[in-house]
């Protein structure tokens, strides 16, 4: 089996298509470009040598090697071009029957021995090979966009392809200075599939009125530390492209409640606010710039209550540590007095469950979040109770805010934010490992480097503790009675035992 591809055929002149074919040739591969739209393959190319061209002005490509590139690039007209290509890219719609067309006729024009792959990142790998004589030759190969920028791929075998050839184009895409990631052939791979977590439950977040889309994306980039928020996402990347992803992966799992979709996404769709390619998605743009709505100011209190921290909150020592820092009257008695701020911080629970097991009065309960460490955020997220009293919640907030550190207020949920969005990140990629869809180590490399996130999702867990990941998931589902939370076998056994999410066994 060859590992490297000298001729190779891309179909489909979209971003994807040129992307893949400015990477094959900047490899050394000669690249043919083809598109059923009459001219688009040839203003592909010369967008790609355009590219080139700037790449050089960057001093990040000398000017003989862009000659070079440029020499190895072809438009054709015809799929009949294609013929003596070693290795066929179909980059086309995310169709079946489009796919399984379109390849069938690629497949009679090639030589026995060549390879087809799809670039398809939601479609069964095998439900499109069994349109094929020769399943064995082809295999997914999952690109990402922008192509150049995004070095990862996914290579995706079907049930019926060769194991050898997936090694040949695990080594084509370390030519193009990618990383390939080994994925089994199950609805959204790895990426798509690791990423349901991030954006469906911050949807639910909303959808329940625990906090608007601009205080979801503060919270998650501010304390979980994520790069971009997941509204800023989906205005990004389109809703016309992520909702049909998050129903695909629902239904191919059978509608599975850890990828349940959102009426929010459903709605904002069919009333054509897909994000930044419309001018309006979550957030209205101007000029491309988000029209992000102003945050609100601590709210300035003539005088802030005694603080009493309940025994059975989260890093309880560290409240402590944080109050003494923000010059609280901190209350140490067995019951807090009768002015005092009640403060809890429950793992999983909602304030309100908390204030009725502990007893508390709920009037002067507030919560806060501690599942990621005070020394590690940049904002302070409290939740408050259905009958948290303003005063109450007005002088957290201006303590909370007293070093100037920023403050979130969100109403009373189970998880808060950040808990929500991030065990449900964990709890996925559990499941991943448990279905054995790819290996821990390529399941912490697809993550990172395609979906952005600080840390791999087995990390994330790791950090924060699989024991307290394990805490948020049961109270979610005792709070929500939603089979969504439960969490996998694989992340329980692990968390009981205390093992490493990232341990890979013998």
């Amino acid at each position: 089996m060859k590992n490297h591809f000298p001729l190779v055929g891309v179909v489909g002149a979209g971003a994807m298509g040129r992307g893949i074919a400015q990477m094959m040739a900047q490899a050394g591969s000669r690249v043919l470009l083809h598109d059923a739209q009459p001219g688009t393959a040839q203003a592909a190319c010369q967008s790609i040598v355009q590219q080139w061209q700037h790449m050089v002005e960057k001093n990040r490509l000398d000017a003989e090697q862009a000659t070079a590139c440029a020499a190895r690039l072809q438009a054709v007209d015809t799929l009949a071009a294609l013929a003596g290509c070693d290795l066929v890219v179909e980059a086309i719609v995310e169709r079946l029957d489009a796919k399984q067309a379109l390849l069938r006729e690629l497949e009679a024009l090639l030589r026995p021995d060549a390879v087809l792959a799809t670039n398809t990142s939601s479609l069964s790998v095998t439900a499109i090979a069994a349109a094929l004589q020769r399943p064995q030759r082809f295999a997914g190969l999952h690109f990402f966009n922008p192509v150049p920028v995004m070095k990862l791929v996914e290579v995706v075998p079907g049930l019926r392809t060769d194991p050898a050839l997936c090694t040949a184009l695990a080594e084509q895409v370390r030519a193009l200075g990618h990383t390939p990631v080994l994925a089994q052939d199950t609805p959204g791979f790895i990426v798509n599939h690791a990423g349901r977590g991030f954006t469906t439950e911050a949807l639910r977040i909303v959808g329940e009125g625990v906090a608007d889309f601009a205080t979801v994306d503060r919270i998650l980039r501010d304390q979980a530390g994520f790069k971009i928020g997941p509204f800023e996402l989906m205005d990004l990347t389109g809703l016309d492209v992520s909702h049909p992803v998050m129903e695909s992966v629902y239904h191919q799992y059978h509608e599975e409640p850890r990828f349940r979709p959102s009426v929010i996404t459903a709605q904002r769709l069919a009333g054509g606010l897909l994000g930044r390619k419309t001018g309006e998605g979550f957030y209205r743009y101007d000029g491309n710039v988000a029209q992000v709505p102003e945050e609100a100011s601590a709210p300035v209190v003539d005088s802030i209550p005694p603080v009493w921290v309940s025994p059975r909150a989260a890093r309880r020592p560290e409240i402590y540590q944080m109050l003494k820092h923000l010059g609280a009257d901190i209350e140490t008695g067995a019951a807090p007095s009768a002015g005092a701020i009640i403060l809890v911080a429950p793992l999983g629970f909602d304030i309100t469950t908390v204030a009725v097991v502990e007893r508390l009065d709920p009037a002067r309960t507030i919560g806060i979040d501690m599942l990621v460490e005070e020394s590690a955020t940049r904002r302070r997220v409290l939740a408050t109770n259905p009958v948290t009293r303003i005063d109450i919640r007005d002088a957290a907030h201006a303590l909370m805010a007293r070093d100037g550190k920023a403050v979130s207020v969100v109403r009373d949920s189970g998880g808060f934010v950040t808990q929500r969005v991030v065990a449900t990140i964990v709890n996925i990629a559990a499941d991943i490992c448990q279905q054995r869809i790819c290996t821990p180590r390529d399941l912490e490399a697809a993550v990172t480097l395609g979906l952005g996130y600080p840390l791999g999702p087995l990390a994330m867990g790791d950090r924060w503790g699989p024991t307290n990941i394990l805490e948020v998931l049961f109270n979610l589902q005792t709070v929500y009675g939603d089979p969504r939370y439960r969490p996998s076998p694989w992340l329980r056994r692990r968390g009981a035992i205390g093992l490493s999410l990232q341990h890979v066994e013998e």
